[in-house]
């Protein structure tokens, strides 16, 4: 479907991401843990994941692909995981601490899962956003040019401002269900721009 094109779909970035996260939540248990499956088999295969050592992915919310059955294919291969937590004292943007089944979590301000802050706040947990090898992020939406909307906050976009100037970086892929592609999706130039998007039947390289 092209938002786009059709005069009584959504136009504005708001909509989108009303009706988008939509149709991810009405997919039902049996199609959520199907497309997480393909997903995960799809991300195995890429070769940045395969190499790398640092991965940062997120606890699926609000109908998201969930990306942890990588977890433990992660730790077989001795890399460490890493979630993004709401950094205090700087608005909008995101630590990154390792994660494993110790780890203390909490419920943020939206209603996600966490690492604890006073357990992240030790440097020794946490990874510095330039130094992650790849970061699996989740997308609102996203079309065949490899552009995307998340969730509004910014969060990734500021803590990730940085790839667009030279200097180490990781690798930022987008996960998202296949239906939440759109043929063409309106940008904004704070958008940072991905190196791939993984759904459950596709892989784009923008």
């Amino acid at each position: 479907m092209n938002f786009m094109q059709d005069p009584a779909a959504p136009t504005t970035r708001r909509e989108l991401r009303r009706e988008l996260r939509r149709r991810r939540r009405e997919l039902d248990p049996r199609e959520q843990d199907t497309a997480s499956r393909r997903l995960c088999h799809a991300l195995r295969r890429l070769p940045e994941v395969f190499r790398a050592r640092h991965v940062a992915l997120y606890l699926p919310n609000d109908g998201e692909i969930d990306p942890t059955p990588l977890l433990p294919w992660l730790a077989k291969r001795s890399a460490r995981a890493y979630l993004p937590v709401l950094r205090p004292l700087a608005p909008n943007t995101l630590w990154f601490v390792h994660y494993h089944g110790d780890t203390p979590m909490v419920t943020n301000r939206f209603g996600i899962s966490e690492p604890d802050t006073r357990h992240g706040a030790h440097r020794a947990r946490r990874r510095a956003a330039w130094a992650l090898d790849v970061v699996l992020l989740p997308l609102v939406g996203f079309d065949d040019d490899g552009q995307r909307i998340g969730m509004g906050g910014g969060f990734y976009d500021r803590t990730f401002a940085f790839t667009r100037r030279p200097g180490p970086r990781p690798r930022l892929i987008g996960l998202a269900h296949d239906c939440q592609r759109v043929e063409r999706l309106p940008t904004a130039p704070w958008d940072v721009p991905l190196d791939a998007i993984v759904s459950d039947r596709r892989i784009l390289r923008p």
